[in-house]
């Protein structure tokens, strides 16, 4: 990762936000998503986690944004408030470099530094082994399947629920 900058987001990292997401919805399975949010969009929710102090870091190379991790509320009823639930996109021209991984980690000790008891992986599409890896190696554990409850690219898609205790 010789070059590569893991850092807290912000708001001016939305446009490198919004490309990844974009691609990863239009051509992948991580996200049920069958259009990508806009600009607009991702702005507004990089906003809101800034604003709520959520767990949120880029990883940026040559001053462009090449990945991307953050932990937003698992639900919204005050029962849930000490849950987290992760969400981590790469760039593709970089993945398996370990950049997932550290991102990942980085969500994990900010979650843990800031009182939370939990974090849940929600993991699109079985066959989707890279995310798995990461969330294993970051030492989530695997807290069961929901088969067939996703349809995209013309095929049922599982989603897997891992979990991290803090």
């Amino acid at each position: 990762m010789k070059g590569m900058t893991i850092r807290p987001g912000l708001l001016q990292d939305a446009p490198g936000i919004h490309r990844i997401h974009a691609e990863a919805v239009e051509t992948g399975t991580a996200s049920f998503s069958l259009e990508a949010p806009s600009l607009e969009d991702i702005s507004s929710r990089v906003e809101r986690m800034l604003d709520q102090k959520l767990p949120f870091r880029v990883a940026e190379d040559n001053g462009e944004v090449v990945g991307y991790a953050f932990a937003d509320w698992f639900r919204p009823r005050p029962g849930y408030r000490f849950t987290l639930e992760d969400s981590i996109y790469v760039d593709p021209s970089v993945q398996g470099r370990g950049i997932g991984r550290t991102l990942l980690s980085s969500v994990v000790e900010d979650a843990r530094a800031g009182g939370f008891r939990q974090i849940i992986a929600v993991i699109g599409d079985i066959e989707n082994s890279g995310s798995i890896g990461v969330h294993k190696a970051c030492g989530f554990l695997y807290a069961g399947v929901l088969k067939n409850v996703g349809f995209k690219f013309d095929r049922w898609l599982d989603t897997i629920y891992m979990q991290r205790e803090l």
